[in-house]
């Protein structure tokens, strides 16, 4: 992977992260001390260096690892590592881009496809975010991500896939638009149509709304609405989406409550540099328990060190 070819979409997501730049910063000093910790299998090393160095920093201390022993620092990492922190320390090393568009392939990869994940990047990252993470997918896989998608999907699950991976930013009329959702649950069967091209289209300002004055107007929370009047895939989408209008780190709060490994380090990975401090308030809001004590009842060893790190410190 070239690095030079994502450095005009360096992406620059937000400044509540955990993790920023080390101000002590000495990336040849740094690919050495890595060097003698993968000789020894010194996993604690590995992590203290890893977590405490913001991405750019990371992708520096690579190349000086490569410069000084001839080796790929990621090839070092699966040698002397194994099983959920090889992973983790794997997707640290890898340039936010990439990464997205890893987790959007490993979505997609063998036996059925993981709705959720798919939902939680497009639905939480902007358009230009998307295009950038398409041409990254391209370059990495040398595939083509909406019609990957389409492959994955159906129906009008399909087609709000494909809307939101080419969000447009249309000017509409708020009280057009509740109109529009309105009229589209009046029938025996609820129209997806509407849904989509107003929800993909729309910025979050107007959106949100759109959606307060739909809930004056039925008298029912738009969640509950889409719960009753949509089934399938598409129900499961279309409240992912309202969720992540609405609130995005509380959505993505939700997705840290489900404890499933692979979840909980997409996010954190994804979202360490970005907003994980708004995470963070958002799963104690709703779940009453910090993220830093959760994660200790979850995971243990060197990993949990790992994720600690990353999470950086109690609420």
């Amino acid at each position: 992977m070239d690095p030079e070819y994502f450095q005009s979409y360096e992406m620059c997501w937000g400044t509540l992260g955990t993790v920023r730049p080390f101000s002590n910063f000495h990336p040849d000093r740094d690919a050495m001390q890595i060097q003698a910790a993968l000789e020894k299998k010194d996993a604690g090393t590995l992590v203290r260096i890893l977590t405490n160095r913001s991405n750019a920093q990371r992708q520096m201390i690579a190349k000086n690892f490569e410069d000084i022993t001839q080796k790929d620092l990621a090839a070092g990492v699966k040698k002397a590592l194994s099983g959920d922190l090889e992973t983790l320390l794997l997707e640290l090393l890898m340039l936010p881009l990439a990464y997205e568009a890893h987790r959007l392939q490993q979505a997609m990869v063998g036996l059925g496809t993981d709705e959720e994940t798919l939902l939680e990047i497009l639905c939480t990252r902007s358009g230009q975010q998307l295009q950038e993470i398409c041409a990254a997918y391209e370059y990495l896989y040398k595939k083509d991500l909406e019609k990957e998608l389409k492959g994955e999907t159906s129906g009008d699950f399909a087609k709000l896939i494909v809307a939101l991976l080419n969000k447009a930013n249309v000017t509409g009329g708020v009280q057009r638009d509740i109109q529009s959702l309105s009229a589209s649950l009046s029938g025996k069967k609820a129209d997806a149509g509407p849904w989509i091209d107003i929800l993909t289209s729309r910025d979050s300002d107007h959106l949100n709304k759109v959606l307060m004055g739909l809930e004056l107007e039925t008298g029912h929370m738009v969640d509950h609405t889409l719960e009753k009047r949509f089934t399938g895939d598409i129900r499961l989408g279309l409240r992912v989406l309202v969720q992540c209008i609405q609130s995005p780190e509380v959505y993505l709060a939700k997705r840290l409550t489900t404890k499933k490994a692979s979840t909980v380090q997409g996010i954190m990975v994804s979202h360490c540099e970005e907003d994980l401090l708004c995470i963070r308030t958002a799963y104690l809001k709703l779940t009453g328990t910090s993220l830093y004590t959760a994660l200790q009842t979850q995971f243990k060893g060197d990993h949990l060190q790992a994720l600690l790190a990353i999470c950086r410190s109690e609420d």
